[in-house]
């Protein structure tokens, strides 16, 4: 009963300082992630005041925050969006790949931490954070741009290719062996293959099966579903985020419409505990000797992101305004960066201090970066055209003289 009790107290007391921490990123104008990584450094090991008692319920609640954030990640797209990403956008996600991941690899070998730590860090350096992304795009009323589609599109590779990505690492962490880690990379294919083709043949059979007008039938359905898939999908060493994501590309329409704003305050209570539970297993003390190494990684990711949505949006025809603005928003990392890292840490701990303050940095720097990109870029671009001419007429000016 004395357990009950004290794990009552921690939560409430977990859950309302999260409350007044998002209150306070909303009113600032910022993600409340870094405020919430930070919460967890303070209730963690080594920090101002350690939770003894709701650390197993803590643990679980995180478990349901990254299948909710993909299961609603998945609700956004529909299997025909997909189709035609994967179509017209695959340069711009390679383009992504190469610039953005390999700086995280080779991070992790200069620091010696071996390929294992080289696989995960490279993809918390690769993944954007579509939640933050999006609540910037809404923010500044970008919305309807001309970059915006680019700017989904990276996003929607980068999602299709955890897909992958996960159950490669998560092989990898296990150290299971090369036939084992390619059948489990076979099964993820097939899967993902298997519910694009079910989503695009029959998915008005599965909204159907699914739908409900009683908002309790609809809720209750859509998460059981979600978490059964989610748990078969861990049992194939598929990855449970995974098995979410392809549940909501499977359900459409105003079914998918329900079942989002059902969810949605559920995913933002346990996306919440799960960034608390990240920072609740990282030592504070371990964050000062990794900032150099995470400074110097959110600078050359930052340009690098820069970069992809610029080429992106530039293949697209748009504008070169439009073109700073991409890169300047795709810049943030967020909650799939601490996804990967939380399953790498078991494996390798060191990933852990490092990708905190890699997404604290960036989760605060990616949206300046979208509001000032473009007019940093406009007079960079100006400055350089004014060079241009300037060498032009000095030219010219010589040449004059010389022929007087």
């Amino acid at each position: 009963m004395h357990d009950t009790t004290a794990m009552l107290i921690e939560l409430g007391a977990i859950i309302l300082v999260l409350g007044l921490l998002g209150r306070i990123a909303g009113r600032v104008g910022f993600s409340p992630i870094p405020l919430y990584l930070l919460a967890g450094l303070a209730f963690g090991q080594g920090g101002i005041l350690p939770l003894t008692a709701s650390g197993e319920f803590v643990a679980t609640g995180a478990e349901i925050g990254v299948i909710l954030l993909l299961l609603l990640l998945g609700l956004e797209y529909s299997a025909s969006e997909l189709v035609t990403t994967l179509q017209t956008q695959f340069p711009s996600g390679a383009v992504d790949f190469v610039l953005n991941a390999l700086p995280g690899a080779a991070m992790a070998l200069l620091l010696g931490w071996g390929p294992v730590a080289a696989v995960a860090l490279a993809g918390v350096t690769w993944i954007s954070s579509s939640g933050v992304i999006a609540k910037v795009l809404g923010d500044l009323r970008r919305i309807g741009n001309r970059e915006t589609p680019v700017i989904l599109g990276v996003l929607v590779l980068e999602d299709l290719a955890m897909a992958v990505y996960l159950p490669i690492l998560t092989a990898l962490l296990a150290g299971v062996s090369l036939a084992r880690g390619t059948l489990t990379l076979l099964i993820s294919l097939g899967t993902v293959g298997a519910v694009l083709y079910v989503a695009l043949r029959h998915g008005r059979l599965v909204s159907r099966a699914v739908s409900s007008d009683n908002a309790e039938m609809l809720l209750l359905v859509v998460l059981g579903l979600t978490l059964l898939v989610a748990g078969l999908a861990q049992q194939l060493q598929v990855s449970a985020a995974v098995g979410a994501f392809l549940v909501g590309i499977a359900l459409s329409g105003e079914v998918a419409e329900g079942a989002h704003n059902l969810l949605a305050p559920l995913r933002d209570l346990f996306a919440a505990v799960f960034f608390v539970f990240f920072g609740l297993h990282t030592d504070p003390a371990e964050i000062p000797p990794v900032l150099l190494p995470a400074l110097a990684l959110a600078v050359v990711t930052s340009l690098t992101k820069i970069a992809t949505g610029y080429w992106a949006a530039r293949r697209a025809g748009i504008s070169v305004k439009g073109r700073w603005r991409a890169g300047g928003t795709l810049v943030a990392r967020g909650e799939f960066s601490i996804v990967i890292a939380g399953l790498a840490v078991a494996a390798e701990p060191r990933v852990g201090p490092l990708a905190t303050a890699y997404v604290l940095l960036l989760v605060i720097l990616g949206p300046l970066a979208a509001r000032w990109t473009e007019p940093l870029g406009r007079r960079l671009s100006r400055g350089s055209r004014h060079t241009v001419a300037d060498a032009a007429a000095a030219e010219q000016a010589e040449v004059a003289r010389a022929n007087g």
